[in-house]
């Protein structure tokens, strides 16, 4: 039994001036056995919210201790530390003070969850826009007085929100972080600590115990590939939302046997009982080549099989299949992607069931499928465990983005290229991604067209695919959200006077409102505007499904792969006569 602390621990205080200034400095290190930065960009969003608002944040737990010269990475911001006999390693509050210092630090907009800024007008943190705006005041301008003073020099138009500004650099500035300092030489005492503080009143998921017992080996932790780096590395790159750290696990699993529901403990040792499809690999090998499958997966989601969003996947497995796939396949062909995007829409629309419902189930028996150097087998062997089901109808009574049934109208939807009702223009995916961050779901993309008073907000067909954007109206100084506003009903039924007609109805079209739609809207018939968008709705559904699954068609190898499998029978065949 550990004999505990040497000294009481001290508290103290900082303001959140002095500790990001330490923390930029390289006084502040992250401590060897703290779990990778975990947050996403409404967890900082959060963090500032609380502090402006004086709400307590929890203290912190500094180990003061002696700290070698060197290079050291906080977050996406790289500092040269200087050694120091006292550095306060981190020992509790790792997610606070690196969202600090790296939101209030230029140069933590390389990461988008720190790239943030400050809404005057809206009195709100929001992301950075792409253009530059008066009103959205970038954080590490905010945060110090003389450039916030040169920012309303700049814009003298927006002189009345001088005194809200200051307010908001001083609350920020003078916010007092509780902090409790302890000195110990026995570092195992730390460990203790930080692993009663961080396990008490939850159990740890897989990803976490998996990424406890399996540390990266690479010289330098800053540098180490993690489940929640491979996670965010896929969203920077591709705007396709946080997948969370299971389904990435999974995914990494996946890619080195079929089998994703084994023993982790010993995934990597030389001795191991664990059968891989890659034998030898180090965890690092394995993070960095699971990452490119994950990555090579989402493309294949985003342009061939038209799903945008991490939020829009029907269900999570089905990328974890995917991912075994790219990482055995990586250059498929256009004929074994065009199957694969055909398996992959009917997979979606069958769900679990087929395997008894058990999502794990439907993994390992769809990856099991999938056999190295045998690409037209492992198609055939994906296409064998999915019935061919024609359209199966999708209740537009029932508008739940956490359902895979709504998650399929909203693909549908987005492949109709979805356009703004203010400016005419195609929302593309980043301003998805805008939208969602690091959603579960697509909820905030999704507007009601009529309010709850007047009609249920639960039918798809009052509801429109809008995401929430911080793009600001050309003849207005508010942003869209705030032009649309709740009453999307009165912004459909007025035309633009700044867009023609075929361009307004192309708008209207985007959303599934046609001609017949149109002219009860504009009459103010509510219940004759649903039913035509809803007969509307389902064509379109119809037709995307059609295009994806090709029903009809033969679920047939590629020529050139049936023609390379019949050389290798026939290699195998005299070699076998040789011997």
């Amino acid at each position: 039994m550990s004999v505990g602390l040497d000294t009481r621990p001290s508290a103290t205080t900082f303001p959140v001036a002095r500790l990001v200034d330490l923390a930029w400095r390289g006084r502040i290190r992250v401590a060897e056995f703290q779990r990778a930065f975990r947050w996403t960009r409404k967890d900082v969003i959060r963090l500032f919210e609380s502090i402006v608002r004086g709400y307590p944040i929890g203290s912190l737990l500094l180990w003061i201790k002696e700290a070698p010269a060197g290079p050291l990475k906080l977050g996406a911001l790289a500092i040269n530390a200087p050694a120091s006999d006292s550095a306060l390693w981190v020992v509790d509050g790792q997610q606070r003070i690196i969202s600090l210092a790296n939101g209030l630090h230029p140069d933590g907009i390389a990461d988008s969850r720190f790239a943030l800024s400050y809404d005057l007008s809206r009195q709100k943190f929001v992301p950075r826009p792409t253009v530059d705006d008066p009103l959205i005041v970038p954080l590490p301008v905010l945060f110090d007085l003389q450039l916030v003073l040169k920012w309303f020099a700049t814009y003298p138009e927006i002189s009345e929100y001088l005194d809200h500004a200051s307010e908001m650099t001083a609350r920020l500035r003078q916010y007092q972080v509780p902090a409790y300092q302890v000195e110990q030489d026995d570092v195992d005492v730390l460990r203790d600590i930080f692993d009663r503080m961080n396990s008490y009143g939850r159990h740890l998921t897989r990803a976490e115990i998996f990424s406890a017992i399996h540390p990266s080996k690479t010289k330098s932790v800053d540098d180490a590939l993690s489940l929640e780096l491979i996670a965010t590395q896929v969203d920077d790159e591709f705007h396709f939302g946080i997948i969370d750290t299971s389904t990435v696990l999974r995914a990494v699993l996946a890619r080195r046997g079929a089998q994703v529901s084994r023993e982790i403990r010993g995934e990597f040792d030389e001795d191991s009982k664990i059968t891989s499809d890659f034998p030898g690999e180090s965890r690092d090998e394995a993070f960095q080549r699971g990452a490119e499958a994950l990555k090579r997966a989402v493309d294949f989601l985003q342009k061939e099989a038209g799903v945008p969003h991490f939020s829009f996947l029907t269900y999570r497995y089905l990328l974890v299949v995917l991912t075994r796939f790219f990482a055995h396949y990586p250059a498929p062909g256009e004929h074994n992607i065009r199957l694969l995007r055909r398996w992959f829409w009917r997979a979606a629309i069958l769900g679990p069931g087929i395997f008894r419902g058990s999502a794990t189930g439907a993994m390992q028996a769809l990856g099991h499928r999938i056999k190295p150097g045998d690409i037209a087998g492992s198609l055939q062997g994906l296409f064998g465990l999915v019935n061919r089901t024609e359209f199966i109808p999708i209740n537009l009574k029932r508008f739940r983005t956490d359902e895979s049934a709504t998650r399929i109208l909203l693909c549908s939807w987005w492949n109709l290229r979805p356009r703004s009702p203010v400016t005419g223009d195609e929302i593309d995916s980043s301003q998805l991604a805008e939208s969602l961050v690091d959603q579960a779901t697509a909820a905030r993309a999704v507007r009601a067209i009529f309010g709850a008073g007047s009609v249920s907000r639960i039918l798809a067909a009052n509801r429109i695919l809008l995401p929430t954007t911080s793009e600001r109206d050309s003849d207005s100084s508010l942003p869209l959200d705030e032009v649309l506003g709740n009453q999307i009903d009165s912004v459909l039924s007025a035309q633009p006077l700044d867009l023609d007609s075929p361009t307004w109805s192309a708008v209207l079209r985007s959303h599934s409102i046609g001609p017949e739609a149109e002219l009860a809207l504009t009459a103010g018939d509510i219940d004759q505007f649903l039913a035509h968008r809803e007969r509307t709705m389902i064509e379109d559904l119809q037709r995307f499904l059609a295009r994806m699954c090709e029903w009809e068609q033969e679920d047939t190898p590629s020529l050139d792969d049936l023609i390379m499998s019949d050389i290798e029978e026939e290699v195998e065949e005299r070699r076998d006569d040789a011997l």
